[in-house]
């Protein structure tokens, strides 16, 4: 069977294990639950003509580091975006998604990206009512945490 000594020692190396194991999860998750989203986004149409338009768009991260981004808003009036600068830009319907290229994806805290885009639009072009970052809306400040439960 073995010593006592030996059985001992296993159990202690089994509930060091379980216990370290234990440990990193409630990191991992305190980490994943503290992370600090928050951003702003400045939308400026730079030129206007019958039909057409163009914007430059500035996305400032002002939450945790980023290591990569995606820009979503949504058009009131049917405006379609064409080409595009510095983001690849797509658009379905109404929804529009501009995703960070590689050079520009990486946002540290208070970092920013610039991008620009044309597009058309007939009877009005009212800028955008909201954006989010990576699914977070931006306001402006940065969204509170909630602290993880014990």
């Amino acid at each position: 069977m073995g010593s006592p000594y030996r059985r001992r020692a296993r159990l202690l190396v089994a509930v060091t294990a379980v216990v370290t194991g234990a440990a990193a999860a409630v990191l991992v998750a305190a980490g994943a639950q503290a992370a600090a989203p928050g951003c702003r986004v400045d939308y400026r149409v730079t030129n206007q003509w019958q039909g057409g338009f163009g914007a430059d768009v500035t996305v400032t991260n002002l939450g945790d580091p980023l290591t990569g981004w995606r820009l979503t808003w949504s058009y009131a009036a049917g405006q379609q975006v064409g080409q595009a600068w510095n983001a690849t830009v797509t658009q379905s319907g109404s929804q529009v998604s501009a995703v960070n290229v590689g050079y520009n994806g990486a946002l540290a805290t208070g970092g920013s990206a610039s991008f620009g885009f044309n597009a058309s639009w007939a009877g009005s072009n009212p800028v955008p009512a909201s954006f989010a970052v990576n699914g977070t809306t931006c306001t402006g400040g940065v969204a509170p945490t909630t602290p993880p439960t014990t």
